[in-house]
């Protein structure tokens, strides 16, 4: 059985930590749509390196680390009872072994303090929403779309060039301690 740990992420990593995120969400996004590229915020990437590096600037960045070796990343934000799971991905090369699943444990016990987690995923993102409800015991609590914008980003809808015109769903986990 392999051992799942989560290391703070290093500055000496960041950069490989950017482009595995990169890899991971193209994964998805490729495996069901193929080439077409109107997901995809720069350059045949559907998650912008300004977007990640913004989200580990402003949160806790993780390595998921597989018996010692990277395997993925997580990047949260907590703010007393409540936590934002902002990123959270496994290398393509090791999908369906139960590291992600293994990794969110070890991140709900590094803060226990946390009441209530939430996150987001692109409609289309099937083994997110699987993930998420099936395996962590998320809940979809919202689904954003064109006639329900996110209202911390109310303009995120209904723009020619918006990213997921179908919609985004919002998950939450309350945790009863």
């Amino acid at each position: 059985m392999s051992v799942i740990t989560l290391a703070p992420l290093r500055e000496a990593d960041r950069e490989q930590f950017i482009k595995d995120n990169q890899e991971a969400f193209n994964f998805g996004a490729l495996e069901e749509f193929g080439r077409r590229d109107d997901h995809f915020e720069e350059d045949d990437q559907i998650i912008s390196r300004e977007t990640i590096e913004n989200s580990i600037d402003h949160g806790e960045a993780y390595r998921i680390l597989c018996d010692g070796k990277p395997a993925g990343g997580m990047v949260v934000k907590v703010d007393g009872d409540k936590g934002d799971l902002d990123l959270l991905f496994v290398s393509p090369k090791v999908h369906s072994k139960g590291i992600g699943y293994s990794a969110w444990c070890e991140m709900e016990k590094l803060h226990p303090e946390v009441k209530v987690w939430e996150t987001v995923t692109p409609y289309f993102e099937k083994r997110n929403i699987h993930f998420y409800v099936n395996r962590c015991g998320f809940h979809i609590v919202e689904f954003f779309n064109s006639h329900h914008p996110d209202p911390n980003e109310p303009d995120s809808f209904g723009n020619a060039d918006e990213q997921f015109p179908d919609g985004m769903f919002r998950f939450e986990k309350r945790i009863e301690r």
